[in-house]
């Protein structure tokens, strides 16, 4: 009788190891299956649009070419609240454009006929410091918050401070 337990008691742990080392295997097996899975979807090779997908969802975007001249009242006082807020949330500073002077259209539309209708333009800021610095800035149709208005991109000379613009304000620049 004593046996009998012995040997049922032998099953009954065999039969957790065995559960023990199935469970073990179940995160290798899972990791390999989505390897494999990852490997076979990027293996596969890319197939062109179909008619429908060139008819109906990469038509693109329609671009009517109409964009605010480099005087535009609405584009300006874009240009002196991102200045404002830029300067004072991330650069903890009082530096605030005052107005904008001599400003002239430097180009329209000077990459390929496809591409972003946009108009460069350039100027003098008056700074509240009393500093006048050059300011180059782009109006481009459809690159507003919602993609529905224009967009305004600004560079003041000597005040890139993030240095997206650099050197001297040239990526802003036609």
């Amino acid at each position: 009788m004593l046996q009998k337990r012995e040997s049922g008691m032998s099953s009954a742990r065999s039969g957790t190891t065995s559960a023990v080392i199935r469970r073990r295997m179940r995160g290798p097996i899972a990791a390999l299956a989505l390897a494999a899975a990852t490997l076979v979807s990027t293996a596969s090779p890319p197939r062109a649009a179909s008619w429908l997908e060139k008819n109906f969802w990469l038509s693109g975007p329609r671009y009517d070419r109409i964009i605010p001249g480099c005087d535009s009242r609405p584009a300006l006082d874009r240009i002196i609240g991102d200045f404002r807020t830029s300067e004072f949330r991330f650069w903890n500073s009082e530096l605030r454009i005052v107005g904008i002077e001599n400003i002239r259209e430097t180009a329209v539309l000077p990459w390929a006929a496809q591409s972003i209708p946009r108009r460069f333009c350039s100027g003098t800021a008056l700074i509240n410091d009393g500093a006048k610095r050059p300011i180059y800035y782009s109006i481009a149709e459809d690159t507003g918050m919602t993609g529905m208005d224009f967009g305004v991109n600004f560079c003041v000379d000597g005040l890139d401070r993030n240095w997206a613009y650099n050197p001297a304000c040239r990526a802003a620049k036609p």
